[in-house]
């Protein structure tokens, strides 16, 4: 799977599993993750990837170790994709 279906399907999840959200595709600023959702007073930012082994690219890391330490923030990819979704219900307390 690419990352932009990946991306595009995700996506679709997430407003379908907080209807209320505000989701917003970031622009390509380097390293700055792939999603920013707001939920009520909380928010999370998530990178895509298209699978556990892809690349990281440059601010990458620093971006998402230093927003999970304000708020939510992982790379996201197939392989996890479960298990984010749930701590990210977890932290919006809107779990299943």
């Amino acid at each position: 799977m690419k990352e932009s279906d990946f991306q595009r399907d995700l996506i679709h999840e997430l407003e379908t599993l907080f209807p209320d959200a505000l989701i917003f595709k970031n622009e390509s600023k380097q390293g700055l993750p792939d999603l920013t959702i707001l939920e009520g007073d909380r928010w999370a930012l998530l990178e895509c990837k298209a699978s556990r082994k892809a690349k990281h690219h440059t601010n990458q890391d620093y971006y998402v170790e230093k927003a999970d330490r304000m708020s939510f923030s992982r790379f996201i990819f197939p392989e996890n994709k479960q298990e984010v979704l749930d701590e990210l219900q977890q932290t919006f307390g809107t779990g299943r």
